[in-house]
This record gives C-alpha cells, structure tokens and sequence, in this order.
C-alpha cells in the first residue's frame, strides 16, 4: 500500500482583529519562514522581499565605489586648479581689460571699423599709450628708484639718530640687521636668483597670454557671446545678456574711473613734492597714486606714509608735516568732489566691504588678487543690485538711529534707497544701449 507523503493542505490562516496577517509560524511550505519566501502557494510576487540583515544592502558596495571615485576626482580637481591658478589668474585679468576697453572698441565699429581692427586698435593703442609714458618717465623714474634704494642706509641712519636724540631709545645697527637678514633669508635669496631667468620667461609668457585673450575677448564679441547663448533657453538667453551687459558697463566705468583719479593724484603728488623739494619725488607720487586708489579705506594713508617717512628723514619734520598735511587734504578734496564728478556712474561699495574683499582676496591670491579684488567685487555688487530682490523693511527702531534727523521723511524705513538703485543701474543700461555706448 502506497502512501502520499504531500501534506495535506491546511486551514486558511484567519486575520487578526486589525486585519493584519497573524505572525508567521510553521507553514505548510516549511518548517520555518525564509526570508523573501512567499508564506503560501499563489502568494509570489504579492509580498515585499525582506532584507536579510546578516547580509550588506545590494547597493552597498556600488555606493562606496562612488564614494572612493568622487574622493579621487576631488583630490584631482583640487590639485589642478592650483596648478592652474595663473593662468585662472592671467585669463580674469584679461576679460577685465576687455571689459574695460569694449566701450571704446562699440565706438569705432558703429564709426565704420570693423570688429577686429578696432579691437586691434583698441588694445595696441593702450599699451602704446603705456610705453610712452614709461618712454617719458621711466628714465627718470628708474634712476629715482635707484638712488632711494642706494640711500636707504643713509636713511635708516638718520631715523636712527632722530629716535636716539628725541626719544632716547636704540635702535638695531644696519650690521645687525643685515646679519639677521641674511640669516633668515640668504639661502632663499641664493636659490630665487637662480629662477630670475625663469621667472622673466613667466613674466612674458603672462603678459603674451593676457594680450591674446583680451583680443580674442573683444574682437569675437557678439560672437563669443552668441557662442555661449546657444547653449541656453531663449529665457536664460535674456538673463545671460542683461547681466553681462550690466557687468560690464559697471566694471568699466569702474575700473575707468580708478585709472583717472590714480593719475590725477599720482600728477598731484607729484608737483606738491617737487615744489617742497623733496627727493625721490617722482617714484613717490606713482606709489601714492596708484595704492590710495586700490587699496580702499586707507589706501590714500598708506600711500602717503612713504612719502612722509621719506621727507622726515631727508628734510626735517616741516617738511614731514607739509606732505602729511597734503595727503589729508587732497584725501577729504577728492572724496568730497573729485571722485562724485569723476565717478558719476561708477559702482559704489560699502568702504568695510571693499577693505575685506581686499584682504580675503590678497590672502588667497596675494597681491595681484588684492589688485583684483575691487573689480570683482563691483562686478558681485552690480548682479546684487540689479538681480536680487530686495523686500520691504519693517518699522523698527533697531533699523534707523533715535531722533529727530531719523524720523519722518528724512529716513528711509523702507529702504527704498537700495530699490531706486537698482532700478537706475537698468535704467543707465537702457539709456547708454540706446546711445550706442
């Protein structure tokens, strides 16, 4: 006699009162559940597969692949932009001398050149501009240069003197600090006058780099730009133009307008310290001129310290006092009526903001980065005032200060000012596309 040895099916398991199926036991399809098991015949594919928790997720090790890749592109990402950091340098140099120089290049093509010559002319006629002022006073400016660096002995002597007489206090002796000098710092010198060569090959390289970008920038134009709007919705197309056309009508009345006081002050300097008499006189007023106009806030001071130091040690103290008391004023003439004429439609910064831009900017670039970062700064500025939307501000007393020139119509609870600049950077933009600036 044959016995069936398939078990004969049970009876239904019977829902719980929340109706949920009652915990899993021993089953007719085995002895115990197994994970990702159907519980019943018919039951496959009606059930979540469960994990197995002694076992990783499927995505586990795909996931820490990524993870290890993304490490490695970062590491390398990394590494190469600091390889490439000046030529990242050398390229922004460039698009803001063409941002600077494109007002010029618009105004010969709508005379009749074409985009190339005038591009051409544009950038040879600055630089030849710059050779002959050099031309002019380089040979002067170098033989200065070299006679202040020839006397800075005969200078430490006498501030040594002065402070000794005056103040009764001592300082180092020139031997003593050329031996600590050359202590500290022979063995970089010895090394670094081996890399001159080098270094003036980079210098070239540099400005080669700079020149050909800044032509290729401006004598594509319409075109380098077209390149880039194809990429984009006729939307974003709008977006990118307004804001590069924004951008570069503030950094180049920015910068324009920097390169104008930089010389006005340089040539004011310049005639005051000639009058006085005091040497060096000509080195003196480009250092004043160009550092009290790109260094904010106390450029002008800074500047204006070597000379001072330079007429009280090889003049006397009137003569220190004179030169200090021109840098003083010529700083309050200049902020109180010569940049509001001058800078009429250039980008105004917060003095605070400029000075940490500066400084975040030299610390991280060095010193070409602190010369940049005034216009990239202006460039940040303009998209903010033109771009972001500014919202009404709620009355508080912890929005204006107490008394009576703050209340009522004399301040601006809404901040209505910062609105109405913005509005009249886009409304500048119209009116100087409308007359073919």
């Amino acid at each position: 006699m044959t016995t069936d040895s398939t078990p004969a099916p049970g009876p239904a398991p019977t829902p719980t009162a929340s109706g949920d199926a009652p915990p899993a036991g021993p089953t007719a399809y085995g002895a115990a559940p197994v994970f990702g098991a159907p519980a019943a015949p018919g039951d496959e594919g009606t059930r979540a597969l469960q994990h197995d928790a002694r076992r990783p997720p499927r995505w586990w090790g795909k996931g820490l692949a990524m993870a290890v890749v993304a490490v490695f592109v970062g590491i390398f990402a990394w590494d190469a932009i600091g390889a490439l950091q000046s030529l990242l340098v050398n390229l922004l140099i460039a698009f803001f001398i063409a941002l600077a120089l494109e007002p010029i290049v618009v105004w010969l093509v709508r005379h009749g050149w074409k985009r190339g010559g005038a591009a051409a002319f544009a950038l040879l006629g600055g630089l030849a501009l710059t050779l002959v002022v050099l031309a002019l006073f380089g040979n002067l400016f170098v033989q200065q240069l070299v006679q202040l660096v020839g006397n800075v002995p005969d200078l430490y002597a006498s501030a040594q003197t002065m402070v000794q007489e005056r103040f009764g206090a001592q300082l180092p002796d020139q031997e003593e600090l050329l031996q600590q000098a050359a202590e500290q710092w022979g063995s970089e010198v010895a090394s670094g006058a081996l890399l001159v060569g080098t270094t003036i090959l980079g210098g070239v390289f540099a400005a080669l780099t700079i020149l050909l970008v800044t032509y290729y920038l401006l004598a594509a134009g319409p075109r380098f730009r077209a390149s880039i709007c194809r990429w984009l919705t006729p939307h974003r197309q709008q977006e990118v133009l307004r804001l590069w056309e924004v951008t570069q009508v503030k950094v180049s009345d920015f910068i324009n307008t920097r390169i104008v006081l930089a010389a006005i002050a340089t040539a004011t300097t310049f005639a005051f310290l000639a009058v006085l008499g005091t040497p060096y006189s000509l080195p003196l007023a480009l250092f004043t001129g160009v550092v009290s106009q790109f260094v904010p806030t106390i450029g002008t001071y800074l500047g204006g310290a070597l000379p001072v130091a330079v007429a009280l040690t090889s003049q006397g103290v009137p003569q220190a006092l004179g030169v200090l008391a021109f840098i003083v004023g010529y700083q309050q003439v200049e902020n109180l009526w010569l940049a509001p004429k001058v800078s009429a439609r250039a980008l105004e910064m917060n003095a605070a903001v400029s000075f940490v831009v500066v400084l975040a900017f030299g610390a991280v670039f060095g010193a070409l980065g602190a010369f940049l970062a005034l216009p990239i700064a202006a460039t940040i500025q303009a998209v903010a005032n033109t771009y972001v939307q500014r919202h009404e501000l709620v009355a508080s007393h912890m929005l204006q200060d107490p008394g009576p020139a703050s209340a009522g119509a004399g301040g601006d609870p809404a901040g209505r000012g910062d609105v109405d600049k913005a509005r009249a950077a886009a409304a500048e933009v119209d009116q100087r596309r409308e007359d073919g600036v």
